[in-house]
């Protein structure tokens, strides 16, 4: 028996995590990977942060800037994940894979495989990384090639020589053209022009945007989509960011636009984002028509002893990004105090 759960130990369970600590309260994080570094131990090794190493910090600790330079890359963000929990000898358990939350005996039960954890509060940080989203497209169980997300595209290399078709207007995206284009054959294709940030911007302002539109001002699309990345960069300047506007349908062999226009490929790459994975989460039955839990910031309006942190601006202004993250969890981490005095 904890006062509370924190289920995943990425970058929003650790910042959770320090300060939980910070404030005294008796908790412990369940995890259900292997090692630390959360969704970014699974991440392609050039994918690349938004921001200066100081601008992708979570509380109490600077990441370190990368020896070579420029903008961290995922292997330097599950180095400084690693050394974070270590650091604050944060009270992880792992593998320990939440299968359910349910109600019992006035707390919240978090089950997993071999153990119940109960707990007065329940803070749910599990991300999105595990509910890769693919858009249905007619014909799409025909194609002969292949197909994959985001989530399982690891570099570069297998496409080589291939022709490949990417799916999706944002960083990721532009992104994995930059680095496929170098080896293969590609065309990107989008739901509308894509649309880069002017260079000298990053994520630093990206998180300004997304607090003050949370507030009621500017939004983020008002100055475009794309962080300009070095490689993203070089890619704009041998001219590869053209973006195809979206077919209609997949074919056996590729895919067709409604003018009847086709495209012949061999892999078809779908950069096309992530739905918050709140599986555990269903046996308390919360969600609303939108797939989501009603909250009131994080807390979970029909059942107050659950917050929900790290999955976006829906619960925090860029709550899903390093910086974003521990702003939230110290937001979340007051009112859990309050509510267990």
């Amino acid at each position: 028996m904890t006062d509370v759960v924190v289920i995943g130990a990425g970058q929003a369970g650790l910042a959770a995590g320090y300060y939980l600590r910070r404030a005294g309260i008796d908790f412990t994080i369940l995890d259900g990977q292997e090692s630390p570094g959360g969704a970014w131990r699974h991440a392609w090794p050039s994918l690349r942060l938004f921001s200066p190493a100081q601008y992708s910090s979570l509380p109490g600790r600077m990441m370190p800037a990368p020896a070579a330079g420029g903008y961290p890359n995922a292997g330097d963000t599950v180095a400084y994940l690693t050394d974070y929990e270590q650091r604050y000898q944060l009270p992880i358990v792992r593998p320990a894979t939440v299968h359910a939350v349910r109600r019992a005996d006035g707390r919240l039960a978090v089950e997993t495989g071999t153990r119940t954890w109960h707990a007065r509060v329940v803070v749910s940080a599990t991300g999105t990384w595990w509910r890769p989203y693919v858009p249905h497209y007619p014909g799409m169980r025909a194609f002969r090639g292949r197909q994959l997300h985001t989530a399982h595209y690891r570099g570069p290399e297998p496409f080589r020589g291939r022709r490949v078709v990417i799916v999706g207007g944002g960083n990721s995206a532009a992104q994995i053209l930059a680095e496929l284009s170098t080896v293969a054959q590609t065309t990107w294709v989008t739901l509308r022009p894509p649309r880069l940030l002017p260079d000298e911007l990053d994520g630093r302002a990206l998180f300004a945007l997304a607090t003050r539109h949370q507030q009621g001002g500017e939004s983020i699309g008002a100055l475009g989509d794309i962080v300009a990345v070095t490689p993203v960069q070089q890619a704009r300047d041998r001219g590869v960011l053209k973006a195809e506007p979206m077919f209609s349908r997949v074919t056996p062999t590729g895919v067709a636009w409604p003018d009847g226009s086709a495209l012949e490929c061999d892999v078809i790459l779908w950069c096309t984002g992530f739905r918050p994975a709140l599986g555990h989460l269903a046996p308390l039955k919360l969600r609303g028509p939108d797939g989501l839990i009603p909250t009131d910031g994080t807390r979970a309006l029909a059942e107050p002893r659950l917050h929900l942190i790290g999955y976006g601006d829906w619960t925090g202004a860029a709550s899903a990004t390093l910086i974003g993250a521990g702003r939230t969890a110290r937001e979340t981490v007051s009112q859990i105090r309050r509510q267990l005095s």
